[in-house]
């Protein structure tokens, strides 16, 4: 196989091994309850959160682990914008979104 045509596909696979989402300062205090969990009910609703990802790079679907991941880094990242600090998935993602409850538990 020619490096001409070898190139192109190891750099999709390598992006799609990257992360591409960071985890900003105030996120990392966010709690991540599982989906199917009983809502908290000592908290107080916050709103939702709808995150989305690219789950397909050119032709090459990306690993679903990974995309499930940065979805929850995004949501995570936007809990402390509403004045959340805890987080539970509303459903599992499609087509590179997802849907999350934010909560305020802490004080």
């Amino acid at each position: 196989m020619s490096l001409r045509l070898l190139a192109p596909a190891l750099v999709v696979l390598s992006l799609s091994a990257c992360t591409w989402v960071p985890m900003e300062e105030g996120a990392k205090g966010v709690r991540v309850l599982p989906l199917g969990a009983a809502s908290p009910s000592s908290c107080r609703k916050q709103g939702d959160v709808v995150v989305t990802v690219k789950d397909k790079v050119a032709f090459y679907r990306r690993n679903d682990l990974k995309v499930r991941d940065e979805l929850e880094t995004l949501a995570r990242n936007e809990a402390p914008k509403i004045q959340a600090d805890t987080i539970q998935a509303l459903g599992d993602p499609a087509d590179g979104e997802q849907r999350f409850a934010a909560w305020r538990c802490g004080g």
